[in-house]
C-alpha cells in the first residue's frame, strides 16, 4: 500500500513528459519514519543535495522538503508510528531529447508506504545471501548517488527466486564485491571492520554512513578497502546494513558459512544507542 502526494495535494498520475519517467532524470531517498520523526534526516539531504549538483537539478529547500514529508504524513492513512517515506526529485517535465536547461522546474514527489520491522529472527540468527550474476559498471559519473536509474538492482534483485535468500551480493567487473541489492556490506576479519568503497559503483547509503560516523565517535575507525569474492572465504563476519532495518548479520552466502560473531553483536549495540532502535538484540 502507498500513497503519493506533491506538497499540498495527493498525486495521481505524472506528465508523460516528466523526465524522471522518460530517461529517469532524477533522483530518490527512502526514509526511516519512526513515530512521526524521519530517521537520518540530515544525512538523507545531504545526499539528496549531492546528487542534485551532479544532475544539475535544483535542490529543493529543507523546509521544502520537511514540509511536504510533514503534510504527506498526516494526510495520509498509513500510520506514522513505523513507515516508510519516499522522496522522488526529477528534472521535470521537457520537450523530447536528453538535452535540458539546468533552470527547469523540478517535480517534487512524496510517497508514504506502510512497513514492518523485519523479523527478531534475523537479528538474533542472520540472513542468507548469494552472490548475483549481474555486475556493476564502473567508473560511472553518477556512482554512489541515488538517482532513479537502478536496473542494475533491479535485475540483480529478479535473480534472487531461492526461498529464505535475503540479499544478493553485487561484484563489479574485477570480481570485488561492492554491495547488496539493496543495502550495503561491511566485512570483520580478525577484530578489523571494513567496507568497500563506492565512489566507482554502487550507491553510497546513508546507514552505511552512519555507521562510519558512529564507529568513529566510539574511537574504532572502519577501514574502507576493496575486498573480493574470494576474500569472503576469509572473513570471520559479514552484515548489511540499509536505512530502513539498520544492521542485519549475514550468517551464509553460497557455500560460505559465518553466524552470527561477537563483533557484528557490538557494532549493533553501538547501531542501537545510536537510534537505530532495530539492533537492539
Amino acid at each position: 500500500m502507498a500513497e503519493w502526494f506533491s506538497e499540498q495535494a495527493p498525486v495521481r498520475q505524472l506528465p508523460v513528459a516528466d523526465r524522471g519517467l522518460q530517461y529517469g532524470d532524477g533522483l530518490f531517498e527512502t526514509i526511516a519514519i519512526r513515530n512521526g520523526s524521519p530517521r537520518l534526516w540530515s544525512l538523507h539531504c545531504a545526499r539528496l543535495a549531492k546528487g542534485c549538483k551532479a544532475l544539475a537539478i535544483r535542490m529543493p529547500d529543507e523546509a521544502q522538503l520537511s514540509d511536504g514529508i510533514a503534510h504527506a504524513l498526516a494526510a495520509s492513512a498509513i500510520s506514522d508510528a513505523y513507515c516508510t517515506v519516499k522522496v522522488i526529485v526529477t528534472a521535470g517535465p521537457s520537450q523530447r531529447g536528453y538535452g535540458r536547461s539546468a533552470s527547469a522546474s523540478p517535480t517534487v514527489l512524496f510517497g508514504v508506504f506502510a512497513s514492518l520491522p523485519l523479523p527478531a529472527s534475523y537479528y538474533l540468527e542472520g540472513v542468507t545471501a548469494t552472490i548475483c550474476r549481474t555486475r556493476l559498471a564502473t567508473h560511472s559519473p553518477t556512482a554512489g548517488l541515488k538517482t532513479l536509474n537502478r536496473l542494475e538492482q533491479v535485475l540483480a534483485r529478479s535473480e534472487l527466486v531461492e526461498p529464505g535468500v535475503f540479499e544478493g551480493l553485487t561484484l563489479d567487473a574485477d570480481d570485488n564485491v561492492i554491495c547488496g541489492t539493496m543495502s550495503n556490506v561491511f566485512f570483520i576479519k580478525e577484530q578489523s571492520i571494513s567496507t568497500p568503497p563506492i565512489d566507482a559503483s554502487g550507491v553510497a547509503g546513508v546507514m552505511r554512513e552512519h555507521v562510519l560516523n558512529s564507529m568513529a565517535a566510539t574511537g574504532r575507525d572502519v577501514l574502507v578497502q576493496n575486498f573480493s569474492q574470494s576474500d569472503l572465504g576469509h572473513v570471520d563476519e559479514v552484515f548489511v546494513c540499509n536505512s530502513q532495518f539498520g544492521i542485519v548479520p549475514v550468517a551464509e552466502c553460497d557455500n560460505l558459512h559465518w553466524g552470527v560473531g561477537e563483533m557484528t553483536r557490538q557494532v549493533m549495540t553501538t547501531m542501537a544507542g545510536a537510534g537505530v532502535a532495530e539492533c537492539q538484540t
